[in-house]
């Protein structure tokens, strides 16, 4: 035989050995969200479309806020328009346990349901005050018991089920919201730190690693809401809502919830 010929062999071993690897190695992570399009893109978003990373963010941040405050007492009725059940308009839909309640069982008691800051108001100070405290993009109706056992704590993977909320996990540190809802959370959050930079006032809200952020202005896990962005897309309710709190209450937008993809382009 000659010299050649181990050499092809070889040579085609080779290539036979690279195209298994390439077949057989599985996918790392999820993939990320689709391009999208909006109605928006040539009016509210024309300055932001074709962006990437910090130019991306410091764009959206420009156009985003342009809002009107509302106080925290005006939350309460905004919740009953904002969350309410497609199929029962005398209800509204809770956050985290998607329960449908009577509207007018608002309140601090329990089997009331209250307002919950998805960005918990520890993380960055703000309180109820009108700005985060208030932001329409981030507050949802939710019962008051599961909102007291969420508290201020980071989202992340894990823990025991939280009784009131099927599917709803949560540890010493941190909240696994139900399926339903991990994207609408993820871009809730991922709002705030668009939204609120530190040039008005209030802190610089920012996502990181961390589940004992505290009191500091950060919110965690970066990389598990990245995930939840991409599990769970904006529902039919989710687009309601942006549209609402864009058309009658805040004048301005969830750009996560029209472009999804942005959360990927950005972080």
């Amino acid at each position: 035989m000659s010299v050649a010929q181990p050499r092809r062999w070889k040579n085609r071993a080779a290539s036979i050995a690279a195209v298994l690897v390439t077949l057989t190695l599985p996918a790392v992570g999820a993939n990320p969200a689709s391009a999208t399009t909006s109605p928006y893109d040539s009016t509210y978003y024309k300055n932001a479309v074709g962006k990437t990373g910090p130019a991306l963010k410091s764009s959206l941040h420009t156009i985003i806020s342009s809002q009107s405050k509302i106080s925290y007492d005006a939350v309460w009725n905004a919740l009953k328009t904002l969350d309410q059940d497609p199929d029962n308009p005398n209800n509204v839909i809770l956050l985290y346990s998607g329960t449908s309640r009577a509207k007018s069982l608002n309140g601090g008691a329990v089997g009331d349901w209250n307002r919950e800051h998805t960005w918990a108001q520890s993380h960055g100070g703000f309180g109820t005050s009108a700005g985060p405290g208030t932001d329409l993009h981030h507050l949802r109706a939710a019962d008051v018991q599961v909102n007291s056992i969420r508290g201020n704590k980071d989202f992340d993977h894990g823990g025991s089920p939280v009784n009131g909320a099927p599917g709803s996990y949560t540890d010493s540190n941190s909240f696994e919201p139900r399926d339903a809802d991990k994207g609408d959370v993820a871009r809730m959050l991922l709002y705030m730190t668009v939204r609120y930079e530190g040039g008005d006032s209030w802190a610089d809200l920012e996502p990181n690693e961390s589940t004992s952020n505290g009191s500091v202005p950060f919110h965690g896990r970066l990389s598990v809401l990245k995930q939840w962005n991409e599990q769970d897309p904006p529902s039919a309710f989710e687009k309601r809502r942006n549209d609402i709190v864009f058309g009658t209450y805040q004048g301005n937008r969830n750009p996560f919830v029209d472009h999804p993809e942005w959360v990927e382009a950005i972080w």
